[in-house]
């Protein structure tokens, strides 16, 4: 039988790059480009909490470590390198294998790698903590606090299908195996903005990823910067596979709380100037990610969205809070 150590070495004790001390050391070592500060930032994922029992490990070793590079693209950091915590009730060799396998892909997509960790044997589920390091300008970090009134209000991305197909899943909403399949994606593999969060540095003034819901997190930053926001609901780019279906399988009301509240999106708001629209625009189309003006920072406090008539909506939907009764 695997001991703790057979399963350290076996599947995540890969090489790592020059300047890099890690996989085998009480610590790991990394150094920071001289004039640039340490990012680091941490998530703890629990099996029938954040994730599903039956979920592809592939896929869940990927999402692990993609929700917090989604963080480092918040500031504008590039990643350096993580840290892995895996408590397992038993040893899934096959399972590992495959876990490993989207982890270790992800980390080489974004040179993060995979520098340290632990394992040990959990008491129930799966338990996975994932701690990343980038390094950022001090000057240039994106920041929850530094919307200006006049701003733009922009979100990457698409919205909504990931907390459609959670929900489904959750059995909180009917199950429609034909939208299952056209959301699933979104919540199991989604995309760290990375490069976006790095290219954003020199344009953008406050920035947040969507792990909790876009007003949630937008929320936020209005908080953090002391000022207000409006938003227009038909300008918030949904999932193209919400859009078109019929009420039956997806009410009005249940696509209008997944797209303004719904988490597991992990694209990134943020708040820029007029002026730089165009930049921003250029920059959407080079990486290839769609950057959609959804509002404006204004200096009145609050958060008003306005409906397709011009009205003011008048019950927003919550976002996720793991403590909410």
């Amino acid at each position: 039988m695997a001991t703790e150590f057979d399963l350290i070495k076996r599947f995540f004790s890969r090489p790592v790059s020059a300047g890099l001390l890690g996989g085998g050391d009480d610590c790991a070592l990394f150094g920071v480009t001289p004039g640039l500060q340490v990012a680091t930032s941490t998530d703890l994922l629990l099996e029938g909490r954040h994730f599903f029992s039956d979920v592809d490990p592939r896929s869940l070793g990927h999402k692990a470590l993609a929700v917090n590079l989604s963080d480092l693209a918040a500031i504008g950091a590039r990643p350096l390198g993580c840290l892995l915590g895996l408590g397992l009730p038993a040893i899934d060799e096959a399972w590992v294998q495959q876990f490993a396998d989207g982890f270790y892909a992800l980390a080489a997509q974004h040179g993060c790698e995979l520098i340290g960790g632990d394992t040990t044997r959990s008491q129930q589920g799966i338990t996975l903590s994932v701690t990343v390091f980038g390094e950022v300008e001090p000057s240039l970090a994106l920041r929850r606090n530094a919307a200006q009134v006049g701003d733009d209000i922009w979100v990457s991305g698409t919205l909504g299908a990931a907390d459609i197909a959670c929900r489904m899943l959750a059995g909180e909403i009917p199950l429609d195996a034909a939208l299952l399949q056209s959301t699933r994606r979104a919540l199991e593999w989604p995309t760290p903005r990375v490069e976006l969060g790095q290219q954003l540095r020199a344009y953008a003034h406050a920035a947040i990823d969507v792990s909790d819901g876009l007003l949630q997190d937008l929320g936020h930053i209005l908080a953090g910067s002391g000022v207000g926001a409006e938003l227009h609901e038909q300008r918030l780019p949904a999932h193209p596979a919400l859009s078109g279906l019929p009420k039956h399988v997806l009410p009005p009301e249940v696509l209008r709380r997944a797209v303004l509240a719904g988490g597991d999106v992990y694209e990134l708001c943020f708040t820029a100037a007029p002026a730089q629209r165009a930049m921003l625009e250029k920059i959407g189309q080079t990486l290839g990610v769609a950057l959609t003006c959804i509002g404006t920072i204004r200096k009145e406090s609050g958060l008003v969205v306005y409906d397709q008539t011009g009205t003011a909506l008048s019950d927003l939907p919550s976002g996720f809070d793991h403590f909410r009764i």
